[in-house]
């Protein structure tokens, strides 16, 4: 195999959008390994940017990187070796669940049941969603599974129950990844959904090769700002602060990004995992203000370490605030431990900054429990 080229996966047509169609091959295991031999492969021959054209400045010359301005991580070799040695060696019980935090799966199945298939939202968890609009089931970053780990029980292990497995999930007619942490690409949760309903996938640049060989329908790789049009649906990728990892040698190989998704009626916007930049100032005078953003509120501590690709929950709500929101809803906390933080402090905060801001706790600025159904509208 030639040496990788210090360069990102390059879109495959002159639009950057790619279309695949995937086809079911082989057993979870050799999939997976299709998946990591496929991106390994994408990697080592990605094509040269079309003449001409001038390389986006997220494309950089050893990955992808953050926009401009962004802030970046620090912390010391010693930092960084400490934080994840109290990661792996250090083993403490799960923290007490509080009364209501996750809520029965009756109700969120109830929602998406009825005939009359009001538009609604389902927070499963960490960053996972479950979106009705205009009729079409949507699910975002499915992390549905015990660990967040390509090798449990080492890693980080969930400590609040999703409300519903992937078996009970409603039909799901697309999904949306935002990137390839093991938090947000759950591929034995994608393997089951892919494999019962046959969904769409949107995603950004060099994420569909870790799911290679799964049954979709179609996929769609998009770049920032690029658009799409699936069943009634505008679905826009969006820049986002953070980075991509998922084995030892693909670090910044593969995008990030938050999306739109819009109906002609309604937005609803995740930022998806994100610091807070710049950038966020560009969206908003760049796209119209969403009427319900889902922004990030944990794993933001040591903040050295963290500042370059977690919000805390302050800098969340200026997120909102940044771009106009209508509503916003906290998420990426509650589920699993993956930084120092106590695992609820963080809503706390994220209610006292969003009073601060003038942004009516439990009306614009929410905080539903697990399993909770949200109506929108």
């Amino acid at each position: 195999m030639r040496q990788a080229p210090k360069r990102p996966p390059s879109p495959r047509s002159a639009s950057t959008i790619r279309s695949l169609e995937l086809t079911h091959r082989g057993s979870g295991r050799r999939r997976l390994l299709a998946s990591l031999l496929g991106f390994a492969a994408a990697s080592c021959t990605s094509p040269e940017p079309t003449p001409g054209t001038e390389r986006p400045w997220h494309h950089g010359p050893e990955g992808f990187r953050n926009p401009p301005g962004s802030p970046e991580r620090g912390g010391s070799f010693a930092d960084w070796a400490d934080f994840f040695w109290r990661r792996l060696g250090r083993r403490e019980p799960p923290p007490a669940l509080p009364p209501g935090h996750v809520r029965p799966a009756g109700e969120a199945l109830a929602a998406f049941e009825r005939p009359e298939r009001p538009d609604a939202l389902v927070w499963l968890g960490h960053a996972a969603f479950l979106l009705r609009l205009s009729g079409r089931t949507v699910l975002i970053d499915p992390f549905l599974s015990d660990w967040a780990s390509p090798v449990p029980p080492l890693g980080p292990r969930r400590f609040a129950p999703p409300p519903l497995g992937t078996a009970a999930l409603p039909t799901i007619d697309l999904v949306l990844l935002t990137h390839n942490h093991y938090d947000h690409l759950d591929l034995p949760a994608l393997e089951a959904v892919a494999a019962r309903d046959r969904p769409v996938l949107v995603t950004t640049l060099g994420v569909s090769a870790y799911v290679r060989g799964l049954p979709w329908r179609a996929v769609h790789e998009l770049d920032w700002h690029e658009r799409i049009e699936i069943a009634g649906l505008g679905i826009t990728a969006l820049p986002a602060i953070h980075f991509s990892k998922r084995t030892l040698f693909d670090r910044n190989r593969s995008l990030w990004c938050g999306f739109r998704v819009e109906d002609g009626r309604r937005i609803v916007q995740t930022a998806g995992d994100t610091a807070f930049g710049p950038v966020f100032a560009e969206l908003a005078r760049r796209y119209p203000p969403p009427d319900l953003l889902l922004v990030p509120i944990g794993a933001y501590e040591p903040r050295e370490l963290m500042k370059g690709s977690h919000c805390t929950p302050e800098e969340a709500v200026a997120i909102a605030t940044t771009l106009g929101a209508e509503r916003l809803v906290a998420m990426h906390w509650g589920t699993i431990v993956l930084t120092d933080e106590p695992p609820f402090e963080p809503p706390e905060r994220f209610r006292r900054a969003a009073y601060a801001a003038g942004l009516e706790v439990d009306r614009r600025a929410l905080v539903p429990a697990i399993g909770e159904v949200l109506p929108i509208g």
